[in-house]
Formats: structure tokens, C-alpha cells, sequence
């Protein structure tokens, strides 16, 4: 009990820290390129992997580990993140946090295929509530989307679930940061290329928010809040500690609201307490 309950402390930190992916990504952009975004987080927080990886002398992983470390890399340091900074190109921060509440079915869903977890009905029930709340409620806030977009941020969720759940199955054998550290280190090469090919012809006029989303985006999002997220996956399960992400749709938007100036409503806590009991419930079946 001592252990799970471990697991969805580790997770809950792990969404609180990607809450802030979206909104900052959406500062990003609107100084520099998706790809440059993209790029240019992926080999910062490699390089701080790298740092971690020397300094605890962590051992190699093994060939085998090889392919899976690719499907994390593809899922959450590469495709999550260039789909998101796309799909902000075309669509505001707020609607496209609409997709987010599908991230957990998604990460679900993959842990049943990859990870051989059996949740029972009951938590499909859940689950299912539980996204169509956050659905529901994001699309209710407004907010002009586009086709391009919206086929964007589907797109970014069907990855980084498979992401998601593919590291958790690593992190229960390597560990949480190390899975994330290697999956960095091995986009490390081609991301660097891409980073240099995208280089902005200027670095003056750049406003310091754009600055400090990318800072977030490269430390937190993209390492410190994986440390979190796969400890808490690995330990608490890939289905039910999963089931958190239903919370960061609010999270995000009550950033969003801070740092976008976008409107809170009233409704977004009474949809928040709908959506934390499809969690528990969830987490009670999982």
C-alpha cells in the first residue's frame, strides 16, 4: 500500500510539472520554430541527462533496450513535442488542451498492449467519464480550432501514450530518470542536426517569456517532470497512476489563465471535482 501510494505521489508531481507544457510551448512558438522548439529542448535536456547519467555512473543499458529507448525517444522527445508546437501554430493553448483529457485512455491502452496490464471493466467506465469530462468541459470554453490542428494534437497523443507507457515498462528495471536520460541521449545526434539547421538568423527581439518557455519546456517538461512520471508509472501502475493526466487539462488551463491571460470559469472547479472522482475511481479498479 506504502509502495502504491509512493507511485501516485511521484505521478501527481509529474502532472503538475507537464501542466505547464502546453502554455509554455505557446509562449515558444511565437518566437521560434516548431522544429528549432523542438530540437533545441531535446539537446538540453540530453545534456543534463548526460550530466545525471555520468555523475551516479549509471551502467549502459542493454541491446535488447535498445528498440523500446527508440519508441520512448519517438513518442515523448520527439513526437509529442513537435506535434504540439504545430498543432499551437494553428490552435490556442486552451483548445488544445481539450486532447489531453485522451491522453490517459491512450497511455491506458498502451500499458494493456505493451505492458500486459489487465484493469478491470469498471476502470474502462471510468475512464471513458473521466475523458468525456475533460473533453466536454475544454471544448466549452471556446476557442477557434482548425482541421490541420486538431489532426495535430491526435496525433501527439496517440505517441506520447505509446511513450508513456513504454518507458514506465523500462522504468521498472532501469528506473524512472534513467529511461527518460537515454531516450534524450539517443535523439541526441539527430536532434542536435536538426537544432543547427533551424538555428534562428537572430537571437535579438526575442522576448524574455519566449525565454522562459523555453527554459520550462527543456528542464521540467522535457526531464525533471519525467523523473516523476515514470517512477510513479513504473511503481503505481501504467493504467490506473495514468489516470492522473485527467487533471492536467485544469492544471494547464489554470496556467494558461496566469501566464496567457486567458479567463478562468467557475465551471473548470466544479468539472475539476467530477474529473479527480473518475480519477479515483479509476485508480480504485485499475
Amino acid at each position: 500500500m506504502e509502495r502504491n501510494s509512493s507511485g501516485w505521489i511521484s505521478g501527481l508531481l509529474g502532472v503538475v510539472i507537464f501542466s505547464g507544457s502546453l502554455p509554455a510551448t505557446r509562449v515558444a512558438v511565437s518566437s521560434f520554430s516548431p522544429l528549432f522548439l523542438t530540437s533545441v529542448r531535446a539537446v538540453i535536456a540530453a545534456c543534463l541527462g548526460a550530466l545525471l547519467l555520468l555523475a551516479l555512473r549509471q551502467q549502459r543499458p542493454q541491446h535488447a533496450d535498445l528498440w523500446p529507448l527508440a519508441i520512448v525517444s519517438l513518442g515523448v522527445v520527439i513526437g509529442f513535442p513537435l506535434l504540439t508546437a504545430l498543432a499551437l501554430k494553428h490552435v490556442t493553448s486552451a483548445h488544445s488542451i481539450v486532447f489531453i483529457g485522451l491522453l490517459p485512455l491512450a497511455t491506458a491502452l498502451f500499458g494493456v498492449l505493451r505492458g500486459g496490464e489487465q484493469p478491470k471493466p469498471a476502470f474502462w467506465m471510468f475512464s471513458l467519464v473521466g475523458a468525456a469530462s475533460v473533453a466536454g468541459f475544454a471544448l466549452a470554453q471556446g476557442g477557434q480550432g482548425s482541421r490541420a490542428g486538431d489532426l495535430l494534437m491526435l496525433a501527439a497523443i496517440v505517441l506520447c501514450g505509446l511513450g508513456y507507457a513504454e518507458g514506465a515498462v523500462l522504468s521498472r528495471r532501469l528506473g524512472g530518470w534513467q529511461v527518460i536520460s537515454w531516450a534524450l541521449l539517443l535523439a541526441l545526434p539527430a536532434m542536435a542536426l536538426v537544432a543547427c539547421l533551424t538555428w534562428p538568423a537572430t537571437l535579438q527581439g526575442i522576448a524574455p517569456p519566449a525565454w522562459i518557455g523555453l527554459l520550462y519546456v527543456s528542464v521540467f517538461s522535457m526531464l525533471i517532470g519525467f523523473v516523476f512520471w515514470y517512477r510513479g508509472l513504473a511503481i503505481g501502475g501504467i493504467a490506473g497512476v495514468g489516470q492522473l493526466q485527467l487533471l492536467q487539462p485544469f492544471l494547464g488551463l489554470l496556467l494558461a489563465g496566469v501566464l496567457l491571460g486567458e479567463p478562468v470559469a467557475w465551471t473548470m472547479v466544479a468539472a475539476s471535482g467530477l474529473v479527480v472522482l473518475c480519477a479515483a475511481g479509476a485508480k480504485r479498479y485499475a
